[in-house]
């Protein structure tokens, strides 16, 4: 029997489009399904592309495998992706690799590394951007674990991501978990780049009376500047969408209730662990969740709105665009904080500026402003924020004036902006020499004696607010 170069077993869109597209590639891929008529179905319809080494059962598989073995899980995160490692963990021998390609929660994927380093197999924790079509074209890959299994795997994976400027879309991210993590800040950043574009929509929508076709054409128009992405060029094509059925708008036939997975929540919850204000990502996640209780919307909708309606004209276009570039640039400095802060937490070594590089082909962040991100870091490897790189520091303080009159604009005719009205909030508190967590301080010292430090020399105090007001040190 011909032994097959790598395996993929999980056979739904992602893993088939995977497999599809490793062999088109010229690997030898092995192919297992926990239902075989999706594994015959594959094999039939897409035999053509290349060799694929179809396996009946878990065992066949591995056997079919060249030595070190080499397996790509994807199936669904959790507890299923625990059997089916266990499964082939029973099968493999010391110096072969699991690889999970799936959303898996990154402390899960250090757990699972931990346990399996310890039978001396690889795994390999791997974040896939790109959907279905990333990953039979090209997805940008975010794979952890140890180095010794990038050597043997990261040739496979640059092979078969996404290339920008003749760069590889794939690049080690570091150890353990390090590949989940990143990808679910990707996610994370993912969520707040499309709670901003819906915003902004919106904004324009009920302020201009415009029509989503006409809105179309002003993403269209923005897409070709310095907003260019994937994201505002399919949202030129949905607003474009007319349904066949009705003539109307298909935003307009689409239940308004966001869905999520998951991610978007471990991001904000992550961050609330690591003490990272992440607030793009938490009011995108927080919107979506609002628009999932339509039994209170319903019961709210006799509230009294604003007496404003439409206001604005070209104008306001123009202050949108500035707003939502303000805004996406804040949500990815709070990313990039947030993986700085997991990389130094858990020692991960993590480079900014090549989780930079490989996002900006294959995933679905992919936005021409990630080579300034990149070249913020190429110039300062130690950059705090990325609003305080040169580049992007200008950027928003041009913008500014705009965000702010889109923020008011939004609050005066009464449509929310969580995205934007966090983002400048963030921005107004980080450009602050004081900020009123003084006073906080003094209210926790007063009903919990939690002490508080002083600007004038160092040390830790406590007044006695119940008794003299006296200070007192607290160190000694």
């Amino acid at each position: 029997m011909d032994l097959a170069d790598i395996g993929v077993t999980g056979l739904a869109t992602m893993g088939r489009n995977l497999a599809r597209n490793l062999a088109r590639h010229g690997y030898a891929v092995a192919v297992h399904n926990r239902s075989g008529r999706r594994t015959d179905d594959l094999v039939r319809e897409y035999g053509g592309e290349g060799t694929f080494v179809p396996a009946a059962d878990m065992a066949a598989f591995v056997a079919s495998l060249k030595r070190p073995r080499r397996a790509i899980i994807m199936v669904k995160a959790g507890a299923g992706t625990d059997d089916v490692i266990e499964q082939l963990a029973g099968l493999m021998e010391p110096g072969d690799m699991i690889v999970d390609g799936g959303n898996a929660h990154f402390l899960d994927t250090r757990r699972r590394e931990a346990a399996l380093r310890e039978r001396g197999i690889h795994f390999v924790g791997t974040g896939i951007s790109g959907g279905e079509e990333g990953a039979l074209n090209g997805p940008s890959i975010m794979p952890g674990g140890s180095a010794e299994s990038w050597e043997a795997l990261g040739p496979i994976l640059q092979d078969i991501a996404a290339e920008v400027d003749g760069v590889p879309c794939a690049v080690h991210v570091g150890p353990d978990g390090a590949g989940h993590f990143v990808k679910m800040v990707h996610n994370g950043i993912e969520y707040s780049d499309m709670q901003l574009i819906a915003e902004s929509y919106d904004l324009l929508r009920q302020a201009l009376g415009a029509s989503p076709a006409e809105l179309a054409e002003v993403f269209r128009e923005w897409n070709k500047g310095e907003l260019e992405s994937y994201l505002i060029e399919i949202t030129a094509e949905v607003l474009d969408q007319v349904d066949a059925a009705t003539g109307k708008p298909f935003v307009d036939i689409v239940v308004d209730r966001a869905e999520q997975k998951g991610t978007g929540r471990w991001t904000v919850q992550s961050a609330l662990e690591l003490g990272v204000p992440v607030t793009g990502i938490a009011e995108a996640v927080f919107a979506r969740a609002l628009s999932g209780h339509p039994e209170q919307r319903a019961a709210a909708a006799g509230l009294r709105g604003p007496s404003v309606s439409g206001v604005g004209g070209r104008e306001l276009v123009e202050d949108v665009r500035q707003a939502l570039y303000a805004s996406k640039i804040v949500a990815y400095a709070q990313g990039f904080d947030q993986i700085a802060a997991a990389s130094e937490e858990y020692g991960w070594n993590v480079d900014p500026g090549a989780m930079a590089t490989i996002w900006r082909g294959g995933c679905i962040i992919r936005a021409r402003f990630l080579d300034r991100i990149r070249a913020a870091y190429d110039a300062d490897p130690a950059l705090p924020t990325l609003l305080a790189a040169p580049d992007f520091a200008a950027a928003v303080n041009e913008a500014q004036d705009a965000w702010r009159r889109v923020v008011i604009t939004a609050v005066e005719i009464g449509v929310p902006t969580p995205g934007f009205s966090s983002a400048l909030a963030y921005y107004d508190g980080l450009r602050r020499d004081r900020l009123p967590a003084a006073l906080i301080q003094g209210l926790r010292d007063y009903f919990g004696a939690h002490t508080y430090r002083r600007v004038d020399r160092e040390g830790s105090f406590h007044t006695d607010w119940s008794g003299d007001r006296a200070e007192h040190s607290t160190d000694s």
